[in-house]
């Protein structure tokens, strides 16, 4: 067994894709100003060719052409920008057009059908990235990055998925793989030299090697709830006992009237959501049921529910009444919260009633101090700009600032798998297993790394991936 061949032993071949054309609207459904109509494959630019009004086929790659484009039956359906990009210049990698028409339905429906009935076939979810991955124009993490990258609403969450499309997370772990497979394939070529009992491979450059794996696959597992959180929004909770003002704060915050305000105790029975971008960051603000003791079976309810988003909160805002609070009360509430400082911001509200509070007065040791602590007056819009940014700064320290952020599950359960099987090639070497053990526990490594940057994959795994992406993409 050669070197070579143990490293092509790890690398499972490409899944032979059909050749046959494909052909998607790209750009959003409904009526707009224009339509992008996608085809991808060889043939698709002879096919467009028989109906424009200009010979595409012998015209460079990266160009656009104005004409008519008709149907089979000569037909002028409209008049368009066709745009041409040549094998292997394209996003797929393969010969591709893209017709830019007006965004009437009936003039879009109108020129896919034409296509389908000249051979071209409909293009399943995500089946122009699928073709970018098999003809190696990207990692199947970066497929995955396109997606997200579609689905951001954010500008953090653009940002993380712009990273990962450029390749920054696969090139760190295609380096240490293939690190892995060098020594792995030593190993391998030692089982056929067993009876002279001799070492290629060096087990102290394994073990270091391992090591380095493992603080990378640690770091990587520890940004998946940062990653998470930028990625889905960071739920904040607004707490308090009833008229503290978590309504008009709510309204205030999202400035639009959702919440309903009142004087009356115990006016909001359920918990009211909604979004909302701070400095490029997804909130999603929960309005709750004020925090008392009850008689009320609804108000129970309203309360119970309020305690359990408390407790899945990633933020919480503590909302206090300062004209009818004192700091000993304050501290009591704030501690049976049961939730450290870093995920607490104490609000003493209703400053316009009793501005001359001394807000070190409510310090709490250990949970609230000037840092996480905001005076203001939600009713008079009085020092939300201020609170807004504490709200930021709190996460922000939360927050990984450097580095690559995971934020994909599929890819923390692979890095899970990865750190347990690394564990076990460590362990291994300090027993002294023999080449043949340690060459499965390496498989095991390898095999699961490869499967979150495509080198290993499933028709299954592939299949669950794409499915979830949009048509004509």
């Amino acid at each position: 067994m050669t070197v070579q061949s143990v490293i092509s032993y790890y690398k499972i071949p490409k899944i032979m894709l059909k050749s046959d054309i494909i052909i998607a609207q790209a750009s959003g459904k409904g009526v707009g100003a224009i339509t992008i109509i996608r085809l991808s494959g060889k043939g698709c630019i002879e096919l467009i060719s028989g109906f424009f009004s200009k010979d595409l086929v012998d015209q460079p790659s990266h160009t656009i052409h104005f004409g008519r484009f008709r149907d089979q039956k000569e037909k002028l359906l409209d008049e368009c920008l066709i745009s041409i990009f040549k094998t292997p210049r394209s996003y797929t990698k393969e010969d591709s057009i893209e017709i830019s028409c007006h965004g009437s339905l009936h003039i879009t429906d109108r020129i896919i059908n034409t296509c389908l009935e000249a051979g071209a076939r409909m293009a399943n979810p995500g089946e122009f990235t699928l073709r970018a991955f098999m003809n190696g124009q990207l990692d199947l993490s970066q497929a995955e990055a396109v997606a997200e990258l579609i689905e951001s609403d954010s500008p953090r969450s653009h940002k993380l998925a712009l990273d990962k499309l450029r390749g920054g997370f696969s090139k760190k772990l295609r380096a240490l793989r293939a690190e892995i497979i060098n020594i792995a394939s030593l190993i391998e070529l030692e089982l056929d030299f067993g009876e002279e009992d001799v070492e290629f491979a060096d087990r102290q450059q394994l073990e270091t090697t391992l090591i380095t794996l493992k603080s990378e696959v640690d770091t990587l597992l520890k940004s998946y709830n940062t990653g998470n959180v930028v990625k889905t929004g960071i739920k904040t909770v607004i707490a308090g006992i009833p008229n503290a003002g978590k309504s008009t704060l709510l309204n205030v915050l999202i400035q639009d009237d959702r919440a309903i305000v009142s004087d009356i105790p115990g006016t909001t029975r359920d918990t009211l959501e909604e979004q909302i971008v701070i400095s490029g960051l997804k909130f999603l603000f929960v309005d709750t049921a004020g925090l008392r003791q009850s008689s009320d079976d609804i108000e129970i309810i309203g309360v119970n529910k309020a305690k359990d988003k408390i407790l899945s909160a990633d933020l919480i805002l503590y909302v206090v009444d300062i004209s009818s609070s004192d700091p000993q009360t304050v501290a009591k509430e704030i501690k049976n919260l049961e939730r450290n400082q870093s995920s607490i911001i104490l609000i003493l509200n209703k400053m316009d009633k009793n501005p001359y509070t001394k807000p070190e007065t409510f310090h709490i040791p250990g949970f609230i101090n000037q840092d996480n602590l905001v005076t203001c007056s939600a009713r008079n819009n009085m020092n939300i700009e201020h609170l807004k940014n504490t709200i930021v700064a709190m996460v922000e320290k939360e927050l990984i600032q450097d580095g690559t952020i995971i934020t994909s599950r599929r890819h923390y359960d692979e890095l899970l798998k990865t750190k347990v099987a690394v564990d076990e090639v460590l362990i291994g070497l300090e027993k002294g297993k023999s080449g043949d053990l340690l060459s499965i526990d390496l498989r095991k490594t390898l095999n699961h790394i490869g499967k979150i940057t495509g080198e290993i994959h499933t028709d299954d795994l592939l299949e669950n991936i794409f499915s979830n992406f949009c048509i004509g993409k």
